[in-house]
């Protein structure tokens, strides 16, 4: 536990982080979930729309150091691969 002064309030600050980070991280998985989706449906359009809307999302949690820059730039690398391949 915890005894200086210091340590609880970085014990209060970490614990305003993770909730932050951890909503964050469930809102990059729900618009990912929502391209997925689309491209089970097999409906190009909607998955490119879906697609759209997730792409900020997960650059804005690259940005904010909840996913890493690479896992986020291969996530969107693969939905954009899916997606063209309902395209062809």
């Amino acid at each position: 536990m915890a005894n200086s002064p210091q340590a609880r309030k970085r014990i209060r600050q970490i614990e305003r982080r993770t909730a932050v980070n951890t909503a964050r991280r469930s809102r990059i998985r729900t618009f990912v979930k929502n391209v997925e989706l689309a491209i089970a449906g097999g409906n190009a359009d909607e998955a490119r729309e879906a697609l759209r809307l997730a792409q900020p999302e997960i650059m804005r949690g690259v940005h904010k150091g909840v996913v890493a820059k690479k896992a986020g730039s291969r996530k969107v690398s693969r939905l954009n691969r899916r997606i063209k391949a309902l395209s062809v």
